[in-house]
């Protein structure tokens, strides 16, 4: 089946998703935010993908690449995939609401 001409084609985001852990939980509290992003995802895009997704205005962002690691389970030798992350400091009052 072909695309209609007519229908503009969704542009993926480069918000993966929101990273759920511990140090992450905590730091909400505080109107940080951790979100897993695209390996081509920059400040100024996160920024614009966060604006348009959630509504909220973001003051700082920093970008992590966490690396591949080796891991051992079950007797054989694996890799967890790596990642990169984005840490969103939002103003004060603001906030996110996952569900």
């Amino acid at each position: 089946m072909a695309i209609p001409l007519n229908k503009p084609v969704e542009k993926k985001s480069v918000i993966v998703g929101p990273r759920v852990a511990e140090k992450s939980a905590l730091l909400s509290d505080k109107n940080i935010y951790t979100f897993v992003v695209t390996k081509d995802a920059n400040k100024y895009k996160v920024y614009n993908a966060i604006k348009n997704k959630y509504k909220v205005e973001a003051v700082k962002i920093n970008i992590t690449n966490l690396p591949q690691k080796r891991v051992f389970v079950r007797g054989k030798w694996g890799k967890k995939s790596s990642l990169k992350k984005a840490v969103v400091f939002l103003k004060k009052g603001e906030k996110i609401e996952f569900m």
